[in-house]
């Protein structure tokens, strides 16, 4: 019997009360021959075997003691639909974009309205530390574990990409309420679906550790959200990713155990359970850190090998976020994942002016988790993870590889950077300054930090043919200066973010207190904001002609010191031009020609709450080739892009050329700096 529901019915009905009721019998009967690829999935879900669940079923808000995952049933969406599919994704779980599209139950299977043969519905319990304080118990609250897929048996992937334990978790985003959704209501819209589906895939395309999505299904379902929490909500539709890793454990599954805190006074639900504690430590050893297993029998030793591998893997990831200019947005512990994978994309945002202090969350008023945070953030997470693990690990190992940390990630961010710039042959001294220099060079200009690097490969190596190099380095120049910010973006970017009350009173301690004045203008937030208050007096005194000389001496300045260190390059090469080849498609394929821009998203976002789904895919279809734009790519393809005054349409009075110029105001290229339009995005 065909599990039916009417729109009508279910949109008075509460989300909680709307259960599945599937032929699951029906299923089971039928022959592996007559079966979709779907349905020949090969499931083995040890995470419900080797640690303790709550099978209560209840999907109500509660405390869940002593269980590392509570039993739950996805609910129905009604007329699911395919957004996108991610074939590389879906090959992961031996699956192809075909074969789900030409499935009949595809869209139903992969949103919840249908269980898998073999899938085993939970949703995972954990806590978290959210922005710097103990949130106590948290856990899956939208999200639903299926299972997890046995990798196929012909599955070509780098060992990089490779699952530990030869499976792969999938889960269902969006599938409705768990015993961890509080007040809500389990729900995932199309907006931040579309967000989290392209930007996943982006991560994986860049080379970025990073868990992934298979598919996006939408429906005729909707809820109500608040976006910027000013009490206007509208309605928006229900959509569901298919989310694929190894492993969806993080840091916060470990703080399950967590004591009393002292300053909020909450504690893990299983606190005291040093018993599950160890379970799940073996567990995650066992299954995802095969090579520590083997290597040592110690189980401490093992432990302490374990914590320090998941220092290096982090360190290593957030070196990467940094080369690519990319903002977690909410590093709480909760999102941290225990395998070094970029895990749940909330409100991230990819840089474009290059400014340290860049927060892509409209909420993070406070910068926590800035752009040059995340490095310092990760590693405080690091701590709360060796705090969770308690006797397990003790602090006279934590400690020594947690100091490891800093050094470690600068180790693995330069060497990332002396790819991005091409110094392939030698390390000197000078190239961490050299980079330094670089990024002072683009902060005071502005310049745009993906389209900069990306150019910066047309930069000629000196190999004594002056004129026509001094064209080229010419040319270079007049491209980064289209890349750098005008007159008025700069004096907006260098305006005080402090209080004015505030700073008044710090501006008065200069003349009153001079002494007072100097302890607080060296505090860090203090001394920025001073800098700030300098730059835009300069700013203030200068017009944009002037300025632009000024860019133009700052770029010339940098470009023949970057030059000087090439020509190290080349030194005792007998094919200088070969070593100058080789730089420019080491650059070409580490420097991105584009990335997930949110004014990219948005536009997707826009056309596919209109009905059109091509946009998501077109995206996709760029984003999967991040290094090279595809003939035909090059822009947005839906023509409802937004206009400077955030309309969209064109009107039926404007000629061919009118609209031809007025669409590559508002729908540039992909590979373009943001329209002005696009400083109204918020992020939340």
């Amino acid at each position: 019997m065909e599990f039916k529901v009417q729109h009508q019915l279910l949109a008075n009905v509460p989300l909680h009360r709307v259960r599945v009721i599937l032929p699951l019998g029906m299923d089971n009967m039928g022959s592996v021959v007559g079966r979709t690829p779907l349905q020949r999935m090969r499931f083995n879900n040890v995470a419900l075997r080797k640690l303790p669940v709550d099978t209560s079923g209840e999907p109500e808000s509660r405390t869940v003691r002593g269980a590392c995952f509570s039993r739950v049933q996805p609910y129905p969406l009604v007329n699911p639909k395919f957004v996108a599919l991610s074939n590389s994704a879906l090959t992961l779980i031996g699956l192809s974009a075909d074969e789900v599209l030409r499935d009949p139950h595809g869209a139903e299977y992969l949103s919840g309205s249908k269980l898998i043969p073999g899938s085993e519905p939970a949703a995972h319990c954990y806590c978290g530390h959210q922005f710097g304080q103990f949130a106590g118990q948290l856990g899956d609250g939208a999200v639903c574990y299926l299972g997890e897929v046995e990798n196929p048996d012909d599955l070509q992937i780098s060992q990089e990409f490779k699952s530990p334990c030869g499976r792969w978790e999938i889960q269902l985003k969006g599938a409705g309420r768990t015993p961890y959704s509080r007040q809500s209501d389990g729900r995932k819209v199309l907006r931040s679906s579309i967000r989290e589906f392209l930007c996943s895939e982006a991560m994986f395309a860049l080379g970025i550790p990073t868990t992934r999505v298979g598919s996006l299904v939408t429906s005729d379902v909707y809820v109500q959200r608040d976006i910027f929490y000013s009490g206007h909500p509208r309605a928006e539709r229900c959509s569901v990713v298919l989310r694929i890793a190894p492993t969806f454990i993080r840091f916060g599954s470990f703080e399950i155990f967590h004591p009393v805190d002292d300053f909020t006074g909450r504690q893990g639900p299983s606190a005291g359970r040093h018993d599950i504690r160890a379970q799940l430590l073996d567990y995650v050893i066992e299954s995802f850190y095969p090579e520590i297993q083997r290597s040592h029998t110690d189980r401490k030793e093992r432990i302490v090998a374990f914590f320090r591998e998941v220092t290096v893997r982090t360190a290593r990831l957030v070196a990467l976020w940094q080369t690519v200019g990319f903002c977690h947005g909410v590093l709480n512990t909760d999102n941290m994942s225990i395998l070094g994978l970029t895990l749940d994309y909330g409100p991230f945002g990819f840089m474009d002016r290059f400014d340290p202090e860049f927060v892509c969350n409209a909420s993070d008023k406070r910068g926590r988790y800035s752009y040059e945070a995340q490095p310092y953030v990760c590693r405080w997470n690091l701590a709360r993870l060796a705090d969770a693990l308690g006797s397990e690990l003790q602090a006279a190992c934590a400690g020594p590889i947690l100091d490891e940390f800093i050094p470690m990630y600068e180790s693995f961010y330069v060497a990332n950077m002396r790819r991005k710039l091409g110094l392939l042959r030698r390390v000197e001294p000078e190239d961490q300054d050299l980079i330094s220099d670089l990024l002072k060079t683009m902060h005071n200009t502005g310049a745009d930090f993906t389209n900069t690097f990306r150019l910066l490969s047309r930069v000629p190596c000196p190999m004594g043919k002056q004129s026509e190099e001094a064209d080229a380095v010419g040319l270079v120049v007049e491209r980064l200066l289209k890349q750098c910010a005008s007159l008025e973006e700069l004096k907006v970017a260098n305006h005080p973010t402090v209080e004015p009350r505030e700073l008044e009173m710090i501006l008065s301690m200069a003349e009153t207190n001079p002494g007072m004045f100097n302890m607080v203008a060296n505090r860090p937030e203090v001394a920025k904001q001073l800098e700030k208050i300098g730059r835009l007096k300069e700013l203030l005194d200068i017009n944009q002609e002037d300025l632009s000389l000024k860019q133009k001496d700052d770029w010339l300045r940098w470009i023949n010191r970057y030059r000087r260190r090439l020509a190290l390059e080349c030194e005792g090469s007998s094919d200088p031009h070969l070593v100058e080849k080789e730089r420019v498609t080491t650059m070409d394929s580490t420097n991105p020609a584009v990335v997930l821009r949110n004014y990219i998203a948005q536009n997707a976002i826009e056309a596919a709450e209109s009905g059109d789904f091509s946009e998501v895919q077109r995206v996709l279809k760029v984003l999967e080739s991040p290094y090279s734009v595809n003939p035909g790519l090059e822009r947005p393809g839906w023509l409802g892009c937004r206009n400077e005054r955030g309309q969209t349409g064109h009107k039926e009075e404007e000629s061919e050329g009118q609209r031809r110029t007025i669409l590559n105001a508002r729908c540039p290229p992909y590979t373009s700096k943001p329209p002005s339009w696009a400083r109204e995005i918020c992020v939340t």
